[in-house]
């Protein structure tokens, strides 16, 4: 059977699944936002923050009251015009309850070079705004306008995981995915507390790369061309990933510790220009064709109370065709099931601190996942 057959088979649910039907609902009642790329609630506090992609970091209350607290739009560019760039993703520290640190992922053009820009901030003690003074830690040269990647998330051992795309344009032309040489089509993990020299991160000791000739030892993962959101599960240690596809498949994937996870040679569970399955690479846990949609958006695994149904299940989407499923692993192939429709193209999932979810659309609306 190919491929493609054999994935399209998991939509059908194994006897004894369940996935509700689900719908998103306004988040924040009618407040909109411009081109809205990430949300997430701030620890401690019963507000949300928002990122929109021109450059601009927002507070939403509950009732929908907004209050700007970061400006970056003279620093942030978009010179493909809000295509993958942009103000990207945040991160908060795991002591941020002490030490107020927020961590962000942007594009910016410097000397006339587009950049990829991974800077620590901090929030005033009251919450009322973030501190504009930028302290960059990361400073990648773009060679081309898409394939920014760039989601941030601490696991549980204190380090911080930044994905990377593999540098745009089309079929990864210099191989950068592959190369233990560049931070290009990867998953990296920095020790981001403590410095080494001159450099401002420094690089775990078990990072898998670490002593390996020619190898940049922040790699923790590679062979990925554009992880389009990420996220741990918590009681399980996984990191999920949305791994955007060149022109036939998206592919849904846990990222593995040195793991190589194919691309340019594989597209999901294909090959990519004649590429070769080799016993090192990591498969995919799921792919989708083109017919199904053309951006893959990963979400994360519900733990929250509100939908008991969906406990343990990985919700994701897609940006264009705005499917939202539910996938549940099993004996054998996994289980999955559209199991809503986003209004507006979906950019990003986010999650609450009692661990229900939320979406960023580019209709403007930030919505919460809730039973229909």
């Amino acid at each position: 059977m190919k491929p493609a057959l054999l994935c399209l088979c998991a939509v059908l649910l194994a006897a004894g699944e369940t996935l509700p039907d689900l719908a998103l609902v306004p988040a924040f009642g009618a407040t909109r936002f411009d081109r809205p790329l990430w949300v997430a609630q701030v620890p401690g506090a019963d507000r949300f923050l928002v990122l929109e992609q021109p450059g601009v970091a927002k507070l939403v209350e509950r009732g929908g009251t907004v209050t700007t607290v970061l400006d970056l739009s003279d620093t942030v560019k978009l010179p493909g015009g809000y295509t993958e760039e942009g103000l990207l993703s945040a991160e908060f520290h795991p002591r941020f309850a002490q030490n107020r640190q927020l961590f962000l992922w942007f594009t910016t053009k410097r000397s006339g070079k587009l950049q990829t820009v991974l800077a620590r901030f901090r929030i005033a003690a009251d919450g009322s705004r973030i501190e504009p003074r930028e302290e960059p830690l990361l400073t990648i040269d773009q060679p081309y306008g898409n394939h920014n990647g760039g989601d941030l998330h601490f696991g549980s051992d204190g380090f911080l995981y930044l994905s990377i795309g593999d540098g745009g344009s089309g079929g990864d032309p210099q191989n950068h995915a592959q190369r233990l040489d560049s931070l290009l089509g990867k998953i990296v993990r920095l020790d981001v507390d403590r410095k080494d020299g001159g450099n401002p991160y420094s690089v775990p000791r078990d990072n898998p790369f670490v002593g390996t000739k020619g190898a940049r030892g922040e790699i923790w993962a590679y062979g990925l061309r554009n992880v389009w959101r990420m996220s741990f599960d918590p009681p399980t240690g996984e990191l999920w990933a949305g791994d955007v596809g060149q022109n036939a498949f998206e592919e849904i994937t846990l990222i593995s510790k040195g793991g190589n996870h194919g691309w340019k040679l594989r597209e999901g569970f294909t090959a990519f220009d004649k590429g070769a399955l080799a016993p090192e690479m990591m498969q995919p846990v799921w792919d989708y064709p083109r017919s199904e949609g053309q951006s893959v958006t990963g979400g994360f695994v519900y733990r929250g109370k509100a939908i008991p149904d969906l406990v343990g299940a990985y919700v994701f989407g897609d940006f264009a065709s705005r499917r939202v499923w539910a996938l549940r692993r099993g004996q054998g192939k996994p289980a999955v099931r559209e199991v809503a429709r986003a209004p507006g193209p979906l950019a990003s999932f986010g999650t609450d601190a009692a661990g229900e979810l939320y979406a960023c659309c580019l209709d403007g609306g930030i919505y919460r996942l809730a039973l229909r």
